[in-house]
């Protein structure tokens, strides 16, 4: 019927008792503060003030909806209070997508203890996949990701290199010996990704440089080749990261330039606006030094 806006003119009219007085207390001008009073007059279909030598008055009518119009203004900063307060408050959950080795790391680094600790009302829950989940979806709020990334609905930044190379564990090469080059390759069992991971850049990597490799298993993730490489089934392809960290592997080549892809921290456009995910960047953004040896080693 009408817009809160102009009640808020009629408002400052009642309270000053001039146009150019309410105009002052709402940072605008007389014309229109006079122009949206004369859009309310009309909506209602009466007169609201009217004017007199020494400024304006409330007729009887403007008189009876005073009351009312101040009750709506409670109601209306009341409702701007919430919304502010939650605004500064930060409450809610960032649901966060990674690898599964990454969390174990990012859980033990203190990381989740000072992010508590400066926004307590935000909450972080782990999508693990070793695959790439939706965000535009609602299927996760951010992800660290390592790899080509061509979805222009995202944005994010740059946290650091995603290096990879090739692991064997000890009791393979003390039976087989370890490659010295990469024509070497094709004379090793080898641990491969499954169909789900066909488009990897490893599997394709290894179709490259040695397309009669023997595939001797497959995994549908990185953890699952990481274990299969230490049982001494074969050589894999692993993310430096996790190979360097395991006693019973030993690095053979690398780090692959060709395996290289950039770590990036990445949201939606309509997300990156929320509080929640504005804080949430600006957290990690302070804790690079901590983070970027979580997704790298």
């Amino acid at each position: 019927m009408f817009d809160w806006d102009d009640l808020k003119h009629f408002l400052a009219v009642a309270r000053h008792g001039s146009t150019t007085a309410a105009g002052r207390a709402l940072n605008t001008d007389q014309s229109t503060v006079q122009r949206r009073i004369t859009r309310l007059e009309q909506r209602i279909g009466q007169p609201l003030v009217e004017r007199h030598p020494s400024g304006y008055r409330l007729t009887a009518y403007g008189q009876q909806l005073l009351p009312h119009a101040q009750l709506v203004e409670q109601h209306m900063l009341a409702l701007q209070n919430v919304v502010q307060s939650s605004a500064r408050e930060l409450n809610g959950v960032i649901r966060l997508t990674c690898p599964e080795p990454i969390v174990s790391r990012i859980t033990g680094s203190g990381l989740l203890e000072r992010l508590s600790a400066r926004h307590p009302g935000l909450r972080v829950e782990f999508v693990m996949s070793d695959h790439y989940v939706d965000l535009g979806k609602g299927e996760a709020d951010v992800a660290f990701r390592s790899g080509d990334t061509v979805d222009n609905a995202l944005i994010g930044r740059k946290i650091a290199d995603s290096l990879w190379a090739v692991y064997g564990g000890r009791e393979y090469l003390a039976r087989h010996g370890s490659p010295q080059r990469l024509e070497d390759l094709a004379q090793h069992a080898w641990i491969g990704f499954d169909a789900s991971m066909a488009k990897h850049r490893a599997t394709q990597w290894l179709h490259d440089v040695a397309p009669h490799a023997r595939v001797v298993a497959t995994s549908g993730s990185v953890l699952g080749a990481v274990h299969s490489v230490k049982a001494n089934v074969g050589l894999g392809a692993l993310p430096k990261a996790l190979g360097d960290a395991e006693p019973d592997l030993v690095r053979v080549l690398g780090p692959i330039p060709e395996l290289t892809r950039s770590w990036r921290m990445l949201t939606t456009r309509q997300l990156r606006r929320t509080p929640r995910v504005q804080a949430f960047f600006a957290f990690m953004a302070s804790e690079m030094d901590t983070l970027r040896p979580i997704l790298t080693g």
